[in-house]
């Protein structure tokens, strides 16, 4: 009967969390608010004839109300148990409001005010079961819940409040701790971050930018290699964006974001080994990369339209067209290396030739660290220079939470892993510190002076940070801060720390070259189709790394 009318069978599991905290309760006369805290008990959602301790919310010429505190981050909604109504009647009225801050939570949508309802509905007016039932109520991204009781002279009885969590059941292969607690917590955000995101398809933002940007998922497939290994929601996220975009169209509208289609497939290949799947994608690939090649001019310029490397990099035009130029050109150099791959010496050929074209100008950078960056990754400039002149100019200052990365992996290359570690820790570090349990889409250092926590209410004298900043499609509450770009610390922390790069196709052939800079030690796991490879690095008191690998059969070690 099940296979006759399922089916698709929803790949996540739901789990329930009971909050935390009371974070604030509505007082003064005509509301009444009693044992809120009997909501943070471990209790389930059924309903039952006889009752306990119950939260009680009464109106008598006012409106009661609380906001609850889940402790981090979810995707899900909430399950609100009543054992009764006051009144008697059969339904409540409540408002409920999601917030993945404090301040969000309570916000009150309008002209005037950056939040919304877009994506998913995080502010709804829902009538609840008050008569032997429970409701289920969201579909977003959330830590806080807000709760009013809307019907005038009632009194309602609450047995439970459950956020359900969906998410994927997944274990992790990968992982990572040093020496320093803050960076090992800062993987394991980063990991938490795209694992939340891993819905269905690979989602850019779990309330705000439901979709497959398959630009932004670079940073996120990197973090998936090095936490959850080979994972269907990469393959089926590529898949959907290759078949959403039907050629000579670009995905999401940007070539740029077709060039990134192609170094997710060359590093996915690269870890899984799976020439199957490169195969099915053999003839969307000659025809995408055909299309980039007609745009290449002969002078090393290119002409292919709407230029878009992300948002804070927008207003430096100079900054947007070199990083776009130096994309380009690693894209036909993995373009290249795939179509070798699939026995396409023609279109490799054209390749290599379109790659030597671009190389021939080197873009001005007009001091976009971004651009920087990627010039230096694709090759077009020195890494030492661009990381003296560029990169490390200023700390953390100037970085975006999506190409970070970039700047993380040039700075890297430049042998600056100090530097990096710096980076890392008052960056990312400064979001831990204003409260965040997953990586933001934007963030400035600038934003935390005289910030309050997003775990707390704005206190007067202070500045709300999630309602205050945010700029272009992400203003204020309307900012996600559940971002799945920003995780890029977790996979560069893996690749150079622990210093784990793939030398051959499904990681038959591994490097391992540690660079601890001022750590004392590091250990982890990195995940490959035939288990993961464990390694633990430790200084000796002479400075020497002395290091442990013990990998599966089938994963060859080169150690340096």
């Amino acid at each position: 009967m099940l296979e006759r009318i399922a089916k698709t069978k929803d790949p996540r599991t739901r789990y329930y969390v009971t909050p935390t905290r009371v974070l604030w309760q509505t007082e003064g006369e005509g509301v009444e608010v009693l044992s809120a805290e009997a909501l943070l008990e471990e209790r389930d959602g059924q309903a039952t004839l006889g009752g306990g301790e119950a939260c009680i919310l009464s109106n008598r010429g006012g409106q009661a109300g609380l906001l609850l505190d889940f402790g981090t981050e979810l995707q899900g909604g909430v399950q609100i148990a009543l054992w009764t109504a006051g009144t008697g009647a059969k339904t409540t009225k409540l408002r409920v409001r999601f917030g993945e801050s404090a301040a969000e939570a309570m916000s009150e949508r309008g002209p005037s005010s950056t939040a919304t309802n877009d994506h998913a509905v995080r502010d709804t007016i829902v009538e609840v079961s008050s008569f032997l039932g429970a409701t289920d109520i969201g579909n977003t991204g959330f830590r806080f819940v807000r709760i009013d009781l809307l019907d005038p002279e009632e009194s309602i009885r609450i047995k439970s409040v459950r956020a359900f969590l969906l998410i994927r059941e997944l274990e992790r292969p990968g992982s990572f701790r040093c020496s320093d607690p803050l960076l090992t917590r800062i993987w394991e955000v980063g990991a938490y971050t795209v694992h939340l995101n891993m819905q269905e398809y690979l989602w850019d933002g779990v309330k705000r930018d439901r979709l497959v940007w398959v630009g932004d998922m670079h940073p996120e497939t990197s973090t998936i290699q090095a936490v959850f290994g080979n994972h269907e929601v990469v393959p089926l996220s590529l898949d959907f964006s290759r078949d959403e975009t039907p050629l000579p169209g670009w995905m999401n509208g940007f070539p740029s974001y077709s060039m990134w289609w192609i170094l997710i497939h060359r590093d996915w290949y690269r870890q899984s080994g799976d020439m199957d799947y490169l195969l099915e994608q053999k003839s969307y690939l000659l025809g995408l990369l055909a299309a980039l090649i007609g745009h290449v001019r002969d002078d090393g310029t290119h002409d292919a339209p709407s230029a878009f490397l992300d948002w804070p990099t927008s207003p430096n035009r100079a900054g947007v067209e070199a990083g776009v130029h130096a994309l380009f050109v690693l894209a036909l150099q993995a373009g290249a290396e795939l179509c070798g791959l699939l026995g396409a010496a023609e279109a490799e050929r054209d390749c290599r030739r379109a790659e030597r074209t671009l190389r021939r100008r080197v873009p001005e950078h007009g001091g976009s660290k971004q651009a920087a960056a990627l010039m230096a990754l694709s090759g077009l400039v020195d890494p030492v220079e661009a990381n003296e002149r560029v990169l490390a100019v200023d700390g953390p200052r100037g970085i975006s939470t999506f190409l970070g990365y970039y700047v993380l992996k040039a700075r890297g290359e430049a042998g600056d892993f100090v530097g990096a570690l710096d980076v890392i820790r008052r960056y990312w570090g400064g979001m831990l510190e204003l409260g965040a349990t997953t990586f933001w889409e934007d963030f400035d250092l600038s934003w935390m002076e005289n910030a309050s926590r997003i775990d707390e209410l704005p206190v007067p004298g202070k500045v709300d940070v999630h309602g205050s900043y945010g700029d272009y499609c992400y203003k204020g509450y309307r900012h996600s801060l559940c971002h799945g770009w920003a995780s890029g610390p977790t996979a560069w922390l893996s690749e150079y720390v622990l210093g784990v790069r793939i030398v051959e196709p499904g990681c038959r052939k591994l490097a391992i070259r540690p660079r601890l800079g001022d750590l004392e030690w590091a250990e982890g796991s990195f995940p490959t189709p035939f288990g993961p490879v464990r390694v633990a690095h430790r200084r000796r008191a002479d400075g020497a790394v002395e290091t442990e690998i013990d990998a599966p059969v089938g994963v060859e070690i080169e150690y340096a």
